[in-house]
């Protein structure tokens, strides 16, 4: 296949620049999708009857309010339009959405607004009413270069759509990124590094790259446990996750996170924003999110059935089910399992006051002696390319 045409890189100096802190998102999830993939297990609803957009909306602005009076005034820094398959919305829902985000919070120009989009569910005029409305990057659900993988995923699109796509997320965006799945069934270390050279290719600026996962309650899962789903075994996964690395290092689009590749300056600034302990307001269906008001940090979760959602915003003002304060020893280790996944690492001095100690030496000088961890001068502490492929477990060791 042909490479795509190079963009005008100059175009994305409109977004501000990254400034290094964690900053202030806000995450909209739009909770339907034309099928449901079998490997998901994402809050998504398949409807068969046409989804009251307009009274979704209205629930959408109501949750806002409610997240306002939680959260207090902020700097918004982030939006990020999740789902689910949020390119199923119309333009006007978009608009109606952020209108009502910049109505709760102070919301700067310039700042990153990200779409996920299916390749199945793109079309161009959709896409530019989207951009009109203030849209600025969108991130596409690839998941793989060939049809016969895409078919073995359940997605409805096909190579030629999903180039489609990519083409006109370029023309259109100023930033796109797109998703793929790796370590599928028999694939074998030389056909991922084909496909991933193929894709950086296609890409602008960002890729997120993930393993292929067996998530329970999905029918993958139930697959998998009666033996017809066979995934690469922990060997052949790490070889595919270090081919993964050498290759995108290569074409100058390093790992910034675990499963995440950009170009210098063109990292997802609302991801971000999680791992780096950020605050975010979640917004509709079973969003969650992570609110700061003085010394406390509150942890909120909505209903996850969207007419349920709908009925109690309806009813309430809000869908939160769940709304929790986090002592300063969770607030810690959640700083710890979210940062220990970036190349940047973890601010030791915002642990040690979260935490109110240090690193345990022992556990600590273990996992530097084994090169699966390394301090960056005397403020930070990092996963090693080996730290990554076992980063459950060196989170746990230093949390303890």
């Amino acid at each position: 296949m042909d490479t795509l045409e190079q963009p005008n890189l100059t175009r994305y100096a409109s977004l501000l620049p990254d400034t290094g802190e964690p900053g202030f998102g806000v995450y909209v999830h739009w909770p339907f999708c034309a099928a449901k993939c079998p490997y998901c297990d994402f809050n998504s609803h398949v409807r068969h009857q046409p989804v009251d957009q307009e009274r979704f909306t209205a629930a959408f602005l109501k949750e806002m309010a409610a997240m306002r009076q939680l959260s207090g005034p902020k700097t918004v820094t982030s939006i990020f339009l999740g789902g689910g398959t949020p390119s199923l919305m119309n333009p006007s829902t978009v608009s109606a959405i952020l209108d009502g985000i910049a109505k709760e919070w102070h919301m700067p120009e310039g700042i990153e607004i990200t779409m996920e989009a299916n390749p199945s569910s793109v079309e161009a005029e959709r896409f530019r009413g989207y951009r009109a409305a203030g849209v600025n990057r969108v991130s596409l659900g690839v998941q793989a270069l060939n049809d016969r993988d895409l078919k073995f995923l359940g997605r409805l699109h096909d190579v030629e759509d999903a180039l489609k796509a990519i083409k006109l997320a370029r023309d259109i965006f100023p930033r796109m990124s797109f998703d793929l799945i790796y370590a599928r069934p028999k694939q074998t270390v030389e056909e991922w590094e084909r496909e991933l050279k193929e894709a950086i290719s296609y890409a602008v600026d960002h890729l997120s790259l993930y393993q292929l996962t067996i998530e329970e309650g999905t029918p993958f899962f139930g697959l998998h446990k009666m033996g017809k789903l066979v995934v690469p075994d922990d060997d052949q996964s790490a070889l595919l996750y270090e081919a993964t690395q050498a290759i995108t290092a290569a074409e100058g689009m390093p790992a910034y996170e675990v499963s995440n590749h950009a170009r210098p300056g063109a990292e997802s600034r609302h991801n971000l924003t999680y791992w780096r302990y950020g605050d975010y307001a979640g917004i509709g269906p079973g969003a969650h999110g992570r609110l700061t008001r003085g010394p406390i940090k509150l942890a909120t979760a909505t209903e996850r059935k969207p007419e349920a959602w709908l009925e109690l915003v309806e009813r309430d003002g809000h869908g939160v089910l769940d709304q929790e304060q986090l002592g300063y020893d969770e607030q810690a280790d959640e700083l710890l399992l979210m940062g220990l996944r970036l190349t940047e690492g973890v601010d030791l001095a915002r642990w040690q006051q979260l935490s109110g100690r240090d690193p345990d030496p022992k556990r600590e000088e273990f996992l530097l002696e084994h090169g699966f961890i390394e301090r960056i001068g005397n403020s930070r502490i990092r996963c090693t390319p080996s730290g990554m492929l076992i980063l459950d477990s060196v989170v746990a060791d230093l949390a303890c």
